[in-house]
């Protein structure tokens, strides 16, 4: 197999992120299977008072707990975090001295990410109101599956970057710190629960926040403008994992297709 000679090592950073998405994945692994082995003891979820519902209300606790307090970390400048989330504060803010007027995303790109998870979780509210069988556990897997979708965007393939902002990479990302009231959206729907209402509100806090930040100081949140977010300064180095990654997938692709090719002559 071709060796990828543009190999650049993993970052503390990236590591870091490496390490939430397996703890994440076995999170959302570990609940699915509580959950689905209840529905199929049981028939239904019957919520945190029963015993049936314990070990997945205790797991779903223990996960969220872990998930608030990377979320409460946010609201601070600190130095194991990705620039993409903490450009917003004065202290990473680097002037360039070129340019004063920040390159902005077009509004109405954001818009359209805001349209799409509206309508996406939209339905799954619908769902389940009006839905027999979709309960209060089908919620809480959801916002777990969010929380390792979310990883996989940073680490992998973000659609929001592609499909939608179109910017060059998290560190530039206009919507990097939505993803906690993202992630606790579907929460939403729980009204009685006051785990959630812990969660959205301190996701909307932060939320709030950032766009705050992002309207007051829209100079910090672009690369023309601030020098932190520049490729030269960057620590994290995930758009070369990005790409070494595919680089590897093009690499196994042709291998199998060569090694298909020679048995299809053989043949």
């Amino acid at each position: 197999m071709r060796q990828n000679r543009g190999f650049v090592k993993f970052s503390k950073i990236s590591i870091m992120h490496y390490a939430k998405f397996v703890l994440r994945s076995l999170f959302f692994l570990t609940a699915l299977g509580f959950y689905i082995w209840q529905r199929v003891k049981w028939g239904e979820f019957e919520g945190v008072s029963a015993d049936v519902g314990k070990p997945f209300a205790i797991l779903s606790l223990v996960a969220f707990g872990a998930l608030f307090v990377d979320m409460v970390c946010r609201f601070f400048p600190v130095k194991h975090e990705s620039m993409g989330c903490q450009k917003q504060f004065k202290k990473n803010y680097l002037p360039t001295g070129t340019e004063e007027r920040p390159n902005r995303v077009e509004w109405w790109r954001t818009l359209l990410v805001v349209a799409a998870w509206v309508l996406l979780n939209g339905a799954i509210g619908l769902l389940y109101f009006f839905v027999p069988g979709v309960d209060a556990g089908v919620l809480i897997l959801v916002s777990l599956f969010y929380s390792v979708s979310d990883m996989i965007c940073i680490l992998f393939f973000c659609p929001f970057q592609t499909w939608f902002l179109r910017n060059k990479c998290c560190g530039t990302c206009r919507i990097y710190n939505w993803d906690f009231p993202m992630m606790f959206t579907s929460l939403v729907f729980l009204f009685k629960d006051p785990v959630s209402w812990i969660l959205v509100g301190t996701a909307l806090a932060l939320l709030i926040e950032w766009e705050i930040l992002y309207h007051v100081h829209p100079e910090r949140f672009t690369e023309n403008t601030n020098r932190s977010l520049a490729c030269a300064n960057c620590k994290e180095k995930l758009c070369h994992h990005k790409r070494q990654l595919r680089s590897f997938l093009k690499a196994i692709g042709r291998e199998i297709k060569e090694i298909k090719t020679k048995e299809s002559k053989e043949g």
